[in-house]
C-alpha cells in the first residue's frame, strides 16, 4: 500500500502512519478513545439567601444548631480561606459600623504609606477630630513613625492617629474616595464611607457581610494581620513611651472577658449610635474563621464578645456539616476564566478543530483498510458527564 501524505505538520503525519499501520495487524483491534473529564465547577451560591432577612443556614445531618441567644441585629460566620459563608443573619442589613470601619481604612492606606517614615504632627491635622473620640494620645509638634500611628489605630482605635494618617495619604476627602473605591473592588457594596475613622456621620453604613469581607482581606495582608493581632505595645511621648493595650477583649482577656483560643484579632468598635460592633478571626485545627457582629440588643457592654465567641464555637463545630449560603469572594473572581477565553485560546481552538477533522479522515481510511485485511477496526468512545450540584467598648466613640 502506498500512503500519500497530506500537507500537515510532522506530528500529524506520524499519527497518520500509526493509524494506517493498523491494517498490518492480523486480528481486529479495539482502540479506546477517552474523553477528558470536564473540570469540576466551583460551588454554586445563591445570593438570594444572604439577601433574605433572618438566619440563613443550610445544615446537613449532624450539624449543630445555630446559637439562639445571639441578639445582634446582623452577624455572619465565614471560612476565611475559601470565603464560604457558613451562616448569617441579616447579612446585608446596612448599619453604622463604628470603628470596625477602620479595617477598611487600613486596607486602603496601609499599602500607600511607608511604615518607617517619620512625621511631625501639626495642629491642623488634629483640629477636626470628633468630640468624644477614642484617642491614642497623638500630640501636635511631636514626631511619630507611621508604624507608631498604625499601632495607635489598631490597638487604641485612635481617631487622632487616623486623622494624621489620612493627611499623609492625600487628605481626608481623598481617603474617603479611596475607601469607597476599595470597598467596591472587594465586592462590599453595602458600605458607604463618610468618615474614615468610623465616627458617626449621616449616611455612613456598612453590613456584617462587608465587615467580614474587610476582615478576610486584612488577614491576607501581613502588615494588617500583624497590627490587628498585637495585644500590647508602647506609644512614644517625647523621650519616653507609655503602654497601650488592644481594646479587643477577646484578644487580651481584659475586664473579665476570657480570651478566645487561637484568636487572630481584627477590630472592635463602639458609638452611641452604632452600639458595639466587632470583626474577629480565629484559627483552630488548620481552619480560620472570620465572624462579624453588629449591635447586640441584649444588655451588657461586653455582650458583643460573648456572642462572637458563641458564633466562633459554632462555626468550628459546623464546618464540614453545613452547605455554604454564600461567599465573601466577588462573583467575578469566583467565575475566574469562565468570563472569557484566555489570550491565545481562540487560535488554539481553531487549531484543535482543524486537527480533529483531519483525524476523522485518517481514522476512517485506516478503519476501512483494516476491515478489508483483518475484519475491521472497532473504535470506541466513552463519554462521561459530570453534574455540578449547587452544591467596643462602652464609651469609646468612633
Amino acid at each position: 500500500m502506498v500512503i500519500r501524505y497530506l500537507p500537515r505538520s510532522s506530528s500529524v503525519r506520524t499519527a497518520a502512519l500509526a493509524a494506517a499501520a493498523l491494517v498490518l495487524l492480523p486480528t481486529p483491534v479495539a482502540v479506546a478513545v477517552e474523553e477528558p473529564t470536564p473540570p469540576k465547577p466551583g460551588p454554586a451560591y445563591s445570593s438570594n439567601l444572604l439577601d433574605r432577612p433572618g438566619v440563613q443556614v443550610r445544615p446537613n445531618s449532624g450539624a449543630p444548631a445555630v446559637p439562639r441567644d445571639v441578639s445582634a441585629l446582623s452577624w455572619l460566620v465565614a471560612d476565611a480561606r475559601s470565603g464560604e459563608v457558613l451562616a448569617a443573619h441579616n447579612a446585608h442589613r446596612q448599619l453604622p459600623p463604628a470603628s470596625t470601619l477602620k479595617s477598611l481604612f487600613a486596607l486602603t492606606a496601609l499599602p500607600r504609606l511607608d511604615a518607617v517614615a517619620r512625621h511631625r504632627v501639626t495642629q491642623s491635622e488634629l483640629s477636626e477630630v470628633g468630640d468624644g473620640s477614642s484617642l491614642v494620645g497623638v500630640e501636635a509638634g511631636r514626631s511619630y513613625t507611621v508604624a507608631d500611628l498604625w499601632r495607635g489605630v489598631f490597638l487604641s482605635s485612635g481617631n487622632d492617629a487616623v486623622h494624621v494618617l489620612a493627611k499623609l495619604n492625600g487628605g481626608w476627602q481623598e481617603t474617603v474616595s479611596q475607601m469607597r473605591s476599595k470597598a467596591r473592588a472587594l465586592g462590599a457594596h453595602d458600605t458607604h464611607v463618610v468618615s474614615p475613622d468610623g465616627y458617626d456621620a449621616a449616611g455612613q453604613v456598612s453590613s456584617a457581610y462587608d465587615l467580614a469581607v474587610f476582615g478576610r482581606a486584612g488577614l491576607a495582608d501581613p502588615q494588617f494581620a500583624r497590627y490587628c493581632s498585637t495585644s500590647l505595645a508602647k506609644f512614644p511621648h517625647g523621650n519616653w513611651s507609655y503602654p497601650i493595650q488592644n481594646t479587643n477583649r477577646l484578644l487580651t482577656g481584659a475586664d473579665g472577658v476570657a480570651p478566645y483560643p487561637g484568636l487572630l484579632g481584627i477590630k472592635n468598635g463602639y458609638t452611641s449610635h452604632a452600639g458595639n460592633t466587632l470583626i474577629s478571626a480565629a484559627q483552630r485545627g488548620g481552619r480560620t474563621l472570620v465572624v462579624s457582629v453588629m449591635n447586640p440588643q441584649a444588655e451588657g457592654g461586653y455582650r458583643v464578645y460573648e456572642e462572637t465567641r458563641a458564633l466562633l464555637d459554632w462555626g468550628f463545630k459546623a464546618a464540614g456539616h453545613v452547605r455554604p449560603v454564600g461567599s465573601l469572594i466577588p462573583e467575578s473572581e469566583r467565575r475566574g476564566t469562565a468570563q472569557g477565553p484566555t489570550p491565545g485560546a481562540e487560535s488554539a481552538a481553531h487549531s484543535t478543530a482543524a486537527d480533529g477533522s483531519f483525524w476523522t479522515v485518517v481514522l476512517s481510511l485506516a478503519a476501512g483498510a483494516a476491515a478489508l485485511v483483518a475484519g475491521g477496526v472497532v473504535v470506541t468512545r466513552r463519554r462521561r458527564s459530570a453534574q455540578a450540584q449547587a452544591h467596643g467598648v462602652p464609651g469609646q466613640e468612633g
